[in-house]
């Protein structure tokens, strides 16, 4: 008799654990449910690559600080001044260019 009750217990408690299993597969499986867990998954992939772009971002200011220490470029006083304007006539070519034309060749109706 014992027997049996235990069995019977046992069988319905698995059978309930199985139902809210499968429940609680089918509601995730629900539209509402994947759209939501979508939309986590885009936050969360968001801050990833946020965190990702700032992690680089301070990768290269640390470089590039180490650069300028190796190349002697860092300065201790005030900012540098830029270099003063150039006149605008160095600006311009020296030489002309020519168009130069081909009258002989094999695009100008040439036999050959």
């Amino acid at each position: 008799m014992f027997r049996r009750a235990f069995w019977f217990t046992t069988g319905a408690a698995a059978g309930v654990w199985a139902t809210n299993k499968v429940h609680r597969k089918l509601r995730k499986l629900q539209p509402d449910s994947l759209a939501a867990q979508a939309a986590d998954k885009a936050v969360e992939t968001g801050h990833r690559l946020r965190q990702f772009a700032l992690d680089v971002r301070d990768g290269m200011a640390d470089r590039e600080e180490q650069l300028h220490e190796a190349l002697g470029l860092t300065e201790t006083g005030a900012a540098r001044e830029l270099p003063p304007a150039r006149p605008a006539a160095a600006l311009e070519p020296h030489h002309p260019t020519t168009r130069i034309t081909r009258t002989t060749g094999p695009n100008r109706n040439e036999d050959h």
